[in-house]
């Protein structure tokens, strides 16, 4: 259907749709705005009408409404996501997933858990804490659980837990045709038939709408220990983790925050951190293991220039360390007021990382822009926040010319546009280049299953 016909047919749909949800079907401009514009300077765009639905039955009726009309449909879940995931550039209705917050059971003998879409990541864990059981996947926002789900996301543990890719059992989801599947069972690996939890984790909204996940869960390890370790370089960061990694120390999070990361650390946390390139740390285990691996790291480290090395066992200093590193974007955007911010992540071998991110930060200085760099460095993921003032063409330009060549130099050294934000909208433009012919099975894909293209389209491998 054409954008025109899509356009006129809307009214229809959100008559039907408030038939459904009744006064839950929101046409108001501030609720439609909240609903299409994200964190970052990607352009927003709102939908037609907003759906806050309550169960997968619900979105079962809506999807089949927007089919018959051929309307676009764009799940929300937290509105965390950062590359313009659930903008709605050909209207459309968004669908709020957010009070389907139920955690539907606790398997605890079989460490797995089945939630519905809407159940953020604290909100599970809170539940779990007196089974002795957490999540892991981190990745810093109090995300939805669908939505992680949704752009396979990872974050501060991925090192030791791996991603929502290796942590998802299965998901409920309502298909573009109006039926629900659920992608597997409850067994920890199965050979029956294709993957269609691994198709669905990651697609980004444009194959289905996720409304149920079940999810791996893992035991509170006995010891927690933080620690925090300068170094000179970044590169010295660089090397020190790729030594941790290959020496097989089971590390849980190790995180590089460069120098103005910390300069931000220290004045929006009221962190007292040497202002240099440091590494962030967290190691699980038995109370002996865990301060046996701190203490192997702190060896490495002093090899390569880094210290001295301190150590946090205590919760609440924990916390406050991760706290602050979670709040990254927030404390360098107030370094720079005025500017807008653009969050951009690539990830790349782990032997090519202290390469990349150098490399990175010669181009930065080089134009004179300000990027601040932070990464989950365990997996060779890094990120880099681009300041500049948009009304400024001149630095625009530069701000997107570094980006390109930023995704071009992880792509080149065998990495990925993406470790963990997703393409939405943002980067559509180098799948291309990333994935080759194989973005031409990607849409065949889509067509197969979405062939009116409602499935938040624009997005991803989406038209």
């Amino acid at each position: 259907m054409d954008s025109a016909l899509r356009k006129n047919s809307i009214p229809q749909a959100i008559a039907e749709i408030r038939d459904v949800l009744g006064d839950r079907l929101s046409t108001a401009q501030a609720v439609r705005d909240h609903h299409g514009k994200d964190q970052t300077w990607n352009p927003g765009a709102s939908p037609d009408g907003v759906a806050f639905v309550h169960s997968t039955d619900e979105v079962q009726k809506i999807v089949a409404i927007c089919g018959k009309y051929g309307t676009p449909i764009i799940p929300y879940g937290t509105g965390t996501s950062l590359e313009g995931h659930f903008t709605a550039p050909f209207g459309g209705i968004s669908i709020d997933l957010s009070a389907m917050n139920r955690i539907l059971e606790v398997n605890a003998a079989d460490l797995d858990c089945r939630v519905e879409a809407g159940v953020t990541r604290k909100q599970l864990n809170a539940h779990l804490r007196d089974q002795g059981l957490f999540f892991p996947v981190d990745p810093g926002a109090d995300a939805s659980l669908g939505g992680m789900t949704a752009t396979r996301a990872s974050g501060t543990n991925a090192v030791r837990y791996g991603t929502m890719r290796e942590n998802v059992l299965n998901v409920t989801a309502v298909m573009a045709n109006g039926e629900v599947i659920r992608t597997g069972s409850r067994a920890k690996k199965s050979s029956a038939g294709y993957d269609l939890t691994r198709l669905m984790v990651g697609s980004e909204g444009t194959l289905g709408v996720i409304t149920e996940v079940a999810l791996k869960l893992y035991g509170i390890p006995e010891s927690i220990v933080a620690a925090v370790c300068p170094f000179p370089s970044v590169e010295a960061c660089c090397n020190a983790t790729i030594t941790a990694i290959q020496m097989g120390i089971p590390v849980a999070r190790i995180e590089l925050v460069d120098a103005e990361h910390v300069k931000a650390f220290n004045a929006y946390s009221k962190l007292d951190l040497k202002v240099t390139p440091t590494l962030f740390l967290e190691f699980h285990g038995t109370e002996a293991s865990a301060h046996e691996q701190a203490e192997t790291f702190a060896a490495i480290a002093a090899d390569l220039g880094g210290g001295p090395y301190s150590m946090a066992a205590k919760e609440e200093d924990r916390q406050k360390l991760w706290q602050a590193r979670h709040d990254a974007f927030w404390a360098t955007k107030s370094l720079v007021p005025g500017k807008d911010a653009f969050a951009t992540d690539v990830c790349v071998p782990i032997s090519r990382l202290a390469e990349c991110v150098t490399a990175t930060q010669q181009d930065l200085a080089a134009n004179g822009l300000y990027g601040p760099i932070v990464g989950h460095v365990g997996d060779g993921n890094f990120h880099v926040v681009l300041f500049c003032d948009r009304a400024d063409s001149a630095e625009v330009k530069k701000v997107k010319e570094v980006y390109g060549r930023l995704i071009d130099r992880a792509i080149a050294m065998g990495g990925t546009s993406t470790g963990e934000h997703g393409i939405g909208s943002g980067k559509v433009a180098y799948l291309e280049k990333e994935h080759g012919p194989a973005l031409a099975i990607m849409r065949d894909i889509k067509r197969a299953l979405d062939p009116k293209n409602i499935m938040n389209p624009g997005k991803n491998a989406a038209i």
